[in-house]
């Protein structure tokens, strides 16, 4: 795409090292996408003299394209992430040869999450094996989408050479010269198709008939032109597409064919990306959270949001409007990417939603609540920046020098804004919405080598995590341990090669660690207790009543009940004698400050159980506060009611402790095993028996009960072209040789190096593919191996 656009003027391999988006040491020598990369570019490019009529197609109008790369592999799906909540549209590559991947699949569910538009580019059809009819039944059948397809493969004579596509669209045939850089195509009508190759023309008219026979099935529009005319042009057919796909629904699929390692269709493609994909306007109307309020950005600006909130009655004896105070926000952006530059230092990536970004503008950080100065803004282009004065609407930047902005931060650029209160509340709380970090299960120990290194690594540790959120650490209260947690194994290593090669860091990994959980197995007695002591050189009292049971999902909520971290917490704060219902509570200390304290307290007392220092799971903790004997006065600050919740949670863990109530958990995971037939049960032996999983399903994409339950599609009404090496049994995928998959829950311990393993089973066929799924309780034997593992081992238990 860089080369045809101009961007640059060589094709990058992956083999030799030579991409432009995967430009990191790790990635050019692994040969995958580790981070994701923006690159800004033109298609079609610009020319001089180059004009377009108003009536021209999309794809003859040059666009400004703002691309990112993303990464494949499952332990980067954070970075999939964070790209997917900014992007107007998608192109998702399907690899020819292995078809719809577990992986695939995962992504799509997430792009269906933040209903991104999106088509579909069946790659590598030059490879032996490919099978681009088996990848268009995947597509209909596991991703529950009809796949409309735009672009049939054209192999010379039938069974030669992949040389191009056919156009189902335009109604033609686009060859490109063998061994050539792409840039030269032939398109062959179909009277010149008809001598060339008779063949390919009638099954590019079997593949016309059919996108126009599910476009109209999907598109009244479409259907009514059909009715209206004897040939349809290739423009209804353009436009009907993009009304199909831009609600980012995924129920139609269009589909585009090719082989990026040959250049073939690449063209084709681009022209599909301006012809069918969003620009800004015309997607959704991003949501924004004002204070208790959820609304349409769109809704604020135009001043159709009231702004009548308490924090905001005081305004309006200044201004009468809240249009008035909307009107002076320049700029609404969202934060998604933070990276650190060897030479530019801290470059946060930003999307702006309203307005445009200037250089030097002040920008209020709404989830922090601090300024800070836009003192350079940058147009990427992958490891290469171009100055820029200023980051207008629907456009994708980057913001040099920024301290304390962080992934999924909001921005906001206001005239004249307090640097330390930010605008008039409650604009200065206003929040775009906000980006999900799943939560880590893979741990690993980080060694300082001395003493003195220790400051500098965990410095060097919180810019890693600012660069990435899915990373997370925490120190080990009675080892002082510093451990490093993430989204695999994978993950990991490449964090500490850059802790290690990049930032210079004198610190040693150790092994991988997995996070267990522990739990409440009997309900405990009530525990009360009384805080007495000072604070910060002040006298803090406070008193607090506490007990904990398992959870419970049918259990009625309290007056006050928190989810958190996998605990449920409720608060109940007893009434008053007078019979107005409501706590007595000093003006100075009012019910929702005590709320927060007593669950900060109880979070604190869970993050370490009894047993063997591990979190809580799974625990429901009840807290009684009555103002009449847990109350003192000017002694009861928020501090001293966090530490007499937290010394009442302590005191009731401990109870069940003494009582051997103290249960173990550990993670398992959702797995996705994909196998050849002849493995099959190899795969199932060694999931049930010698990993303790447990197998929900065996099958292959036409009898996944869950998806037939979700969208019922008829595969026998696809329309895709014969595979040329297809075998006679019309695409069934139950045969030897042929892919199936295995869905099983498996503890994450056991699928710790788990990869060598699968890929010995298989001939080095096999993938998988899982997620965190529950924490699971252990009994039996699993604990008394665990138990054992904790006390033979010299690694500290958490």
């Amino acid at each position: 795409m860089l080369y045809y656009s101009g961007f640059t003027r060589r094709i990058g391999d992956v083999d030799d090292g030579s991409t432009v988006t995967d430009f990191l040491p790790a990635e050019r020598a692994r040969g995958i996408t580790i981070q994701s990369a923006a690159v800004t570019f033109h298609w079609p490019p610009h020319h001089e003299g180059h004009t377009s009529s108003p009536d021209s197609p999309r794809s003859h109008k040059t666009h400004t394209i703002n691309l990112i790369d993303t990464p494949g592999h499952a332990d980067f799906t954070f970075e999939v992430l964070r790209s997917l909540r900014i992007l107007d549209g998608a192109v998702c590559i399907l690899d020819g040869v292995a078809g719809v991947e577990a992986q695939t699949e995962k992504v799509w569910a997430q792009a269906d999450k933040y209903s991104i538009p999106r088509i579909v580019f069946v790659n590598k059809l030059d490879r032996d094996g490919a099978a681009f009819e088996r990848t268009v039944k995947e597509v209909g059948s596991r991703l529950r989408g009809w796949p409309a397809v735009c672009q049939i493969p054209w192999w010379e004579g039938g069974k030669g050479r992949f040389c191009g596509v056919g156009d189902a669209i335009n109604l033609c045939a686009l060859k490109w010269e063998e061994g050539g850089d792409g840039k030269t195509i032939e398109n062959l009508s179909m009277e010149q198709l008809a001598q060339y190759d008779p063949g390919f023309r009638s099954e590019l008219l079997k593949a016309r008939a059919a996108l126009v026979e599910s476009l109209c099935e999907y598109d009244e529009q479409l259907f009514e032109t059909w009715l209206g005319c004897a040939r349809l042009p290739p423009q209804a057919i353009k436009d009907s597409l993009r009304r199909c796909i831009l609600d980012g629904t995924g129920e139609l699929i269009p589909i585009f064919a090719g082989a990026s390692f040959r250049n073939i269709g690449v063209q084709p493609l681009l022209d599909a990306v301006d012809d069918l994909l969003p620009d800004p306007a015309e997607r959704p109307d991003p949501e924004i959270i004002l204070g208790t309020q959820k609304a349409g950005l769109s809704d604020l600006l135009s001043g159709r949001l009231s702004l009548g909130t308490s924090a905001s009655k005081q305004l309006t004896k200044k201004i009468t409007s809240s249009t008035a105070l909307v009107a002076q926000i320049e700029a609404c952006a969202l934060a998604f990417k933070v990276v650190n530059d060897a030479r530019r230092g801290v470059l946060v990536y930003i999307r702006v939603y309203s307005g445009s970004v200037k250089r030097n503008a002040a920008l209020w950080n709404t989830n922090l609540h601090v300024t800070e100065r836009a003192q350079r803004l940058f147009q990427m282009q992958a490891s290469d920046a171009v100055d820029i004065s200023h980051i207008s609407a629907g456009q994708i930047g980057v913001i040099a020098g920024l301290k304390h902005a962080r992934t999924g931060d909001t921005l906001i650029s206001y005239p004249g804004v307090n640097p330390k209160t930010g605008p008039p509340a409650p604009l200065n709380s206003l929040q775009l919405q906000p980006i999900d970090v799943p939560p880590p299960v893979f741990f690993a120990a980080i060694e300082p080598h001395s003493l003195s290194e220790e400051k500098n690594v965990a410095e060097i540790l919180n810019l890693l995590l600012r660069e990435d959120p899915s990373l997370h650490v925490n120190v080990d209260e009675e080892s002082g341990q510093m451990l490093l947690s993430g989204m695999g194994e994978l993950h990991l290593e490449i964090a500490r090669d850059r802790l290690v090669s990049d930032f210079k860091a004198k610190a040693t990994m150790g092994n991988i660690e997995i996070s267990y959980r522990e739990c409440v197995l009997a309900p405990t007695g009530t525990h009360r207790l009384v805080f007495d002591r000072e604070i910060a050189g002040k006298k803090g009292k406070a008193g607090c009543e506490a007990s904990i049971s398992q959870i419970d999902e049918f259990a009625v909520e309290q007056d006050y009940t928190v989810h958190q971290d996998g605990n449920t917490i409720s608060v109940h704060i007893s009434s008053s004698q007078h019979g107005d219902g409501s706590p007595s509570l000093p003006t100075d200390l009012p019910v929702a400050v005590v709320h927060e304290a007593l669950i900060n307290g109880t979070v604190a007392a869970l993050a370490r159980g009894p047993r063997r220092a591990f979190p809580l799971h799974a625990s429901h903790v009840i807290l009684k506060f009555d103002p009449a004997i847990d109350f003192f006065g000017s002694d009861t600050s928020p501090a001293a009611l966090s530490s007499a919740a937290r010394l009442s949670v302590q005191a009731a863990l401990k109870e069940a402790f003494s009582k051997n109530c103290i249960g173990l958990m550990e993670p398992v995971m959702n797995v996705v095993i994909t196998c050849d037939q002849s493995s099959l049960g190899d795969i199932v032996h060694d999931t049930y028996y010698a990993r303790d999983g447990q197998v929900l399903s065996l099958g292959t994409e036409d009898n996944d009960e869950a998806e037939t339950a979700l969208l019922s599609i008829d595969m026998k009404r696809i329309y895709a072209p014969p595979d040329p090496y297809a075998s006679s049994s019309g695409g069934d995928t139950s045969g030897p040789g042929q892919q199936r998959q295995v869905t099983a829950r498996v503890p994450l311990k056991e699928m710790v190096g788990y990869l060598k393993h699968l890929r010995s089973l298989t001939g080095g066929r096999g993938t998988f593919i899982m997620s965190f799924d529950r924490f699971k309780g252990l009994s039996g034997r699993r604990e008394r191996a665990l138990e054992k593992y904790f006390c033979t081992s010299r690694i500290p238990s958490i």
